[in-house]
């Protein structure tokens, strides 16, 4: 029978308080999510708010947060998240973003031209809101007329659903609604008119010879078909002048298709001087709010006796103020991280952010900005991941400027952007009849000093978006 009994044993552990947690999440977010989290948290404190930014305060500089006992201040300092690099007259405004319609608000907008039935309308209206972005119907027609049925309780057969995709498919821009490459690629040229040879031959190669064409078995088609290369050449530019995504037609033309993105960092070069500064003008200026201060005041100087409500009051206040000072100050330490980070780069990788000439990357990793800065790797990481920045030569994403170091074969060592840019333009001057392979570029790369195998060829073409030698091949 086992013996019960007591043994002690030390441990230690190491737990990220309340605030290290706080502020970790503060540093990951970039400059759009971090104006959001202000805002929540003035909403969920009540003795935190936002101050109005005025001319007389708009150069004051940023206050050091005092943590002196609450009824011993004569004043609660106010932080300043925003760091005012400018003057009134010259304060940038926010770019205003024009919206447009939609690609199915188009197709739905045209189809009220044509002689459709309340029901027919309805179903072809169902129809375009299962077409994607890209202007494909990737669904089946049985189970879109399941999904009728049990919203809009309609009864609609495959046939009928197929009539009304013909319609939509010969909408603006022409080709939308098709279920895959090859059918957008034939309703695109059909529509065009099969009037010259060279597009009558597209139309035969898209209709009946489609998997070897986008195999690029050219030399076997043109054998099939008893074509000559230029008849074959002339045919293939028909297929070339068609789009391949007929939504994003729609999409570019709206300007809707464009990423914006608000840098989190402004980088100016001038004069041979660099001047870098935290993008901050739309993160609102933190203050707390003294009517809540001089309640504590009130209530602590009150002669008699503090109820036990009133106590709770005061516990209550002092844990908010108490709050919002934590979350002023992690604001605060995150502006300081992310511009220590950022100077850190800048200094390393000085020669780049002259002209943004890639060649000039340095090999950098991680750890090299995390031994300069005297922070933990995983702390750099948070702040590049996300994060943008704003030169003379366009926005930059942080985390592409971290590259691996490669060793050329007299032992120096360069950035793989370098191997990459000499793979590219390999690439681009290559015989395209005769493509190369990924072996003959690892000869070529090792004849101009880089020592790199053949898989790592590969692995940097694949991140290039650079098909195989195969599928580059052309007529």
């Amino acid at each position: 029978m086992a013996l019960l009994g007591q043994t002690q044993s030390l441990l230690q552990q190491q737990k990220l308080s309340p605030q290290q947690i706080q502020m970790i999440k503060l540093l990951e977010l970039p400059t759009t999510l971090l104006e959001q989290r202000i805002k929540q948290e003035i909403e969920e404190n009540i003795v935190l708010e936002e101050e109005p930014l005025s001319e007389e305060n708009a150069d004051e500089q940023p206050k050091q947060i005092s943590v002196e006992e609450y009824l011993r201040e004569d004043d609660t300092p106010s932080y300043k998240s925003r760091i005012n690099n400018f003057s009134k007259d010259d304060r940038p405004r926010n770019v205003q973003i024009s919206g447009g319609r939609s690609l199915g608000e188009s197709l739905v907008e045209q189809l009220g031209f044509r002689n459709l039935s309340e029901r027919e309308m309805q179903l072809a209206t169902f129809l375009v809101g299962s077409i994607d972005g890209d202007g494909y119907l990737r669904r089946d027609l049985q189970s879109v007329s399941d999904d009728i049925a049990f919203s809009l309780g309609i009864e609609a057969s495959e046939q009928e659903l197929e009539r009304l995709l013909h319609i939509i498919q010969h909408l603006e821009p022409v080709g939308v609604g098709a279920r895959n490459l090859r059918e957008s690629l034939l309703l695109q040229i059909e529509n065009q008119g099969l009037d010259t040879p060279s597009k009558q031959l597209a139309h035969k190669i898209l209709d009946s010879h489609f998997e070897e064409f986008v195999k690029k078995h050219y030399e076997k088609l043109m054998y099939r078909l008893s074509i000559s290369e230029d008849m074959f050449r002339e045919a293939v530019q028909e297929i070339q002048h068609l789009s391949p995504k007929p939504g994003n037609l729609f999409t570019e033309e709206s300007g809707e298709g464009a990423p914006y993105i608000i840098p989190d960092f402004l980088l100016d070069y001038h004069d041979g001087q660099f001047d870098l500064s935290l993008n901050s003008y739309n993160i609102p200026e933190l203050k707390i709010n003294r009517h809540y201060l001089d309640i504590i005041r009130r209530m602590a100087g009150a002669d008699g006796h503090i109820s036990e409500q009133e106590k709770e009051a005061i516990a209550f206040v002092k844990s908010k103020i108490d709050s919002a000072k934590w979350f002023m100050s992690a604001i605060k330490q995150r502006h300081d991280t992310l511009m220590r980070t950022m100077q850190t780069i800048l200094d390393y990788q000085h020669e780049y952010f002259k002209d943004g000439d890639r060649s000039r990357l340095r090999p950098m990793i991680l750890k090299d900005i995390a031994d300069r800065t005297g922070l933990d790797v995983s702390t750099i990481s948070r702040v590049v991941n996300s994060k943008y920045v704003q030169t003379t030569f366009g926005i930059i994403l942080l985390k592409s400027l971290f590259s691996e170091a490669m060793q050329t074969i007299s032992g120096e060592e360069v950035s793989s952007y370098e191997i990459k840019n000499i793979l590219q333009e390999c690439i681009e001057e290559e015989d395209k009849r005769h493509p190369l392979t990924d072996e003959q570029l690892m000869d070529i790369l090792n004849a101009k000093g880089y020592k790199i195998a053949r898989r790592t060829v590969a692995k940097y073409r694949e991140m290039l978006s650079i098909p195989v030698a195969r599928l580059r091949k052309e007529i």
